[in-house]
């Protein structure tokens, strides 16, 4: 004899699994979009500072995000959506002036505000609607009394991890 209980689950399974499904191509992470291809080509720095591997990084960074978030085939070239950019800004800024407590010091800055900002080529070959030349820039700002060399990295994959996150909503998930 099947239960009440058991029917209301099979029921509720069901319902959801309808929920879901949908019409048209959607994925939980939010892309609406129905290519298969991508190319990413690599990024260029023009920035005047920043360590010597910052662009292959962000490049590897770039496409994993959409391999992992996306069902799209990465191509060498010629996908259906292209992408390609310039690290253009990699600034280093004082921020939270404080006053010194020794006049031979003088003022100095409590905080170091890393600036880095990207240009980016979207070209969406099935919609030219979406496509976009864009510049997608984020900071990180750390205390003076930590030494840059040791943190430059963890500031730089947190600034990159909120300028894919931009670039992904702006270009695929269409936000």
């Amino acid at each position: 004899m099947i239960k009440i209980a058991e029917i209301q689950k099979l029921l509720l399974y069901l319902f959801t699994a309808f929920l879901l499904s949908g019409c048209g191509v959607y994925s939980m992470t939010g892309t609406s979009i129905s290519a298969e291809t991508m190319s990413i080509r690599n990024f260029y720095n023009d920035a005047s500072s920043g360590p010597s591997n910052l662009v292959q990084t962000f490049t590897d960074q770039l496409r994993d995000y959409f391999q992992q978030n996306t069902n799209l085939t990465l191509l060498r070239d010629n996908g259906e959506l292209q992408m390609e950019g310039i690290i253009v800004g990699y600034r280093l800024s004082p921020i939270a002036p404080t006053a010194s407590t020794d006049p031979a010091k003088g003022d100095a800055a409590a905080l170091t505000r890393l600036t880095i900002s990207v240009k980016v080529s979207y070209v969406n070959t099935q919609d030219s609607e979406f496509d976009f030349d864009q510049t997608f820039s984020f900071y990180a700002d750390y205390n003076n009394d930590l030494d840059f060399t040791t943190i430059e990295n963890s500031l730089i994959d947190q600034i990159f991890e909120q300028i894919i996150l931009d670039i992904f909503n702006a270009s695929v998930a269409n936000w």
